[in-house]
């Protein structure tokens, strides 16, 4: 009790004083690494002109790949060992149907433009495709993650950091299952690791023979509220899904999603020789979302310790589209528990809190732990850590809130004190 007496102190004084300040709050790292890796705060100042990319920096590419041509489009040119962001749209969009809202986002772009960012469209789907020969056999959702080394080889990429939503979450995942060594990271939007059943394969079909395929891609993105609602945004894109994507090739395209595997994963422990994601994942859902259970479900069979669960309130289907603000706060938190800030952050005093906070121990070393996080979101609490966060409060404003603790130091008081203290955060721009 001493121990936690101490922490409420240090977390109130660091509430009063740090709740009212605009922007990411991060209060602790283990690490510290440049958003570009191999540089420091001067040489920053001189990079390359690819960092303030505009929209015309963008070229696209058709690659080569085993299984077919891959439609690309990138901004910036690949040095050293950075990573790119590389991206895969939901099934009944594109990239652009996709990601636009999200990446132009002013706050995105200011972290985007310190990676190489690949936005990678699905066999057919890109605006202006060609329609597919008849017979044409579109790639299995195996063979879709299995043409991704083609697209790292091609623009030379040491590795990448995934962003994902539904079908291209799944194939962003198997990807990382397959290739590893090629995934530092994964956000994973509306991921459902299941296959189909019988019954989900019936109900499929009949939809299809009583809707139109727009409308029937429409209940894969959209809630049930949403629909019902008809709101503005879900007109947009029944149009938009029915006039820019081609209508066969995304037949083709929905068709081999509705037909794929049990992504088999499970939690380590749970089973002997348990396969699961080896790199630090966040999992997003909106609150009320089709794919919300698909993602709990997903939740439960990752390393907890490598595993971020974020639901998001407010957000319906497509988060990266109606809460691209909450979005990018999560995201940059994502890459700040990987050891990546900015270098404006290091210049206000990243070097102080090198020096305040000593580094995390290698894994396997003496007092190594990995942590345990209690995590609350918009008033949610759950109990999946950011990847190699250490045991401090962090604050990120507008309703998303984290708390860490060791699991060595994790008590039963703390754990009931973490949750009132998220409740009471989660209530603070109320109260102020």
């Amino acid at each position: 009790m001493k121990v936690l007496g101490h922490r409420i102190e240090l977390l109130t004084g660091l509430l009063l004083h740090d709740v009212t300040m605009a922007g990411l709050q991060e209060l602790r790292f283990p690490e510290e690494k440049p958003l570009l890796r191999g540089q420091d705060a001067a040489e920053l100042e001189n990079s390359d002109t690819f960092l303030l990319a505009t929209d015309t920096d963008w070229k696209e590419h058709d690659i080569e790949t085993p299984y077919g041509l891959l439609h690309v489009v990138i901004r910036g040119s690949p040095k050293g060992n950075r990573p790119a962001i590389l991206t895969y749209h939901d099934v009944g969009l594109n990239h652009k149907l996709c990601f636009n809202t999200f990446f132009n986002f002013e706050d995105m772009q200011e972290i985007t433009k310190h990676f190489v960012v690949c936005h990678v469209d699905a066999p057919g789907q890109q605006v202006g495709a060609s329609q597919f020969p008849q017979g044409y056999q579109f790639p299995s959702m195996e063979q879709l993650a299995a043409m991704l080394p083609s697209v790292v080889q091609h623009f030379g990429f040491k590795y990448v950091i995934g962003i994902g939503v539904g079908a291209g979450a799944y194939v962003l995942a198997k990807f990382a299952l397959i290739f590893p060594d090629l995934v530092e990271g994964l956000v994973l939007m509306n991921i459902d690791p299941n296959g189909k059943g019988w019954i989900d394969w019936a109900a499929t079909k009949l939809s299809g023979l009583t809707s139109t395929l727009p409308d029937t891609v429409l209940t894969h993105l959209f809630s049930q509220e949403e629909l019902v609602s008809n709101t503005e945004l879900v007109q947009s894109y029944r149009q938009q899904i029915g006039n820019v994507v081609n209508q066969a090739n995304l037949q083709l395209f929905w068709n081999m999603y509705n037909s794929r595997r049990d992504l088999d994963i499970n939690r380590p422990g749970t089973v002997p020789n348990a396969k699961t994601l080896r790199c630090p994942v966040m999992l997003v859902v909106g609150d009320n979302a089709p794919a919300e259970d698909g993602v709990v479900e997903c939740n439960s069979k990752l390393d907890p310790t490598t595993t971020t669960f974020l639901k998001m309130a407010d957000s319906g289907g497509l988060p990266q589209v109606t809460q691209p603000g909450k979005l990018t706060e999560a995201f940059k938190y994502f890459l700040q528990g990987m050891g990546y800030t900015s270098e404006e952050e290091q210049r206000r005093g990243g070097s102080k809190r090198r020096n305040r906070f000593p580094a995390k121990p290698q894994s396997g070393a003496a007092g190594s732990q990995d942590p345990k996080i209690m995590t609350t979101v918009e008033g949610r609490c759950f109990t999946e850590p950011p990847p190699r966060c250490p045991p401090i409060l962090t604050l990120i404003p507008h309703g998303i809130y984290y708390l860490s603790f060791t699991a060595e130091e994790t008590e039963p008081q703390d754990k009931e004190f973490a949750i009132l203290l998220g409740f009471l955060l989660s209530q603070a721009g109320s109260w102020l």
